[in-house]
């Protein structure tokens, strides 16, 4: 009998079939505890969770944290996964609710800081004026952005970062879209004025204190 050696494009086709297969199909598959359609869900969202998480906190362990939990809720809840909303809402409000917690658990949540994404890289013939003066601005957002709460930090990364529409965003963090657009408001409104102002803007009330 001869030798069939193993067909190379085997495990290509069957990534593309993963890749190509309705993310709703893969969670009911995973309903019925079929472990290749959670690894294909985990593959799938497991830095983008982590992106997620990183940026209300910088903690690593807890970031981590957060990426195991939500792939264990994932997979134990899969079944109730409607299909009402994107997987992705559903997948993002798990992340939200137990990096909340994560932090609430934590006593360093006041020292809780937020990952800007990376700055595109200069050239060469840059003037070094130009290079501390991004460096600058880069500086006093991130110190902008450290000031706000969890919650309204989460609005402008789902915003910015993840491009959900309000209502999305609502739903990830489970508020009325309304609550949503005024934490929009004012973390907007801490920003500008931060940067208009400088550094030493003090805000006159904590934006935690705000819805």
């Amino acid at each position: 009998m001869a030798y069939l050696s193993p067909d190379p494009s085997f495990e290509w086709r069957m990534t593309a079939s993963a890749k190509t297969e309705t993310e709703q199909a893969l969670v009911r598959r995973v309903a019925r505890g079929d472990v290749e359609a959670f690894e294909a869900i985990y593959r799938r969202y497991r830095l983008r969770v982590a992106r997620f998480a990183a940026r209300l906190t910088r903690h690593p362990d807890i970031v981590e944290e957060v990426v195991n939990d939500t792939m264990v809720v994932v997979w134990q809840k899969a079944g109730r996964f409607r299909g009402r909303s994107k997987l992705s809402t559903w997948i993002l409000g798990i992340a939200y609710r137990i990096t909340l917690k994560r932090l609430r658990e934590s006593s360093r949540r006041t020292r809780a800081e937020v990952e800007l994404p990376l700055e595109p890289q200069s050239s060469e013939a840059d003037e070094p004026e130009a290079r501390l003066s991004r460096s600058q601005s880069r500086e006093r957002i991130r110190q902008a952005l450290l000031r706000l709460s969890p919650k309204h930090r989460a609005v402008i990364e789902l915003t910015f970062f993840e491009e959900l529409s309000y209502r999305e965003i609502a739903e990830v963090v489970g508020c009325p879209h309304n609550t949503v657009k005024t934490r929009m408001f004012h973390a907007r409104r801490h920003l500008r004025q931060v940067l208009e102002d400088g550094a030493s803007f003090t805000p006159s009330r904590r934006l935690s204190d705000v819805p």
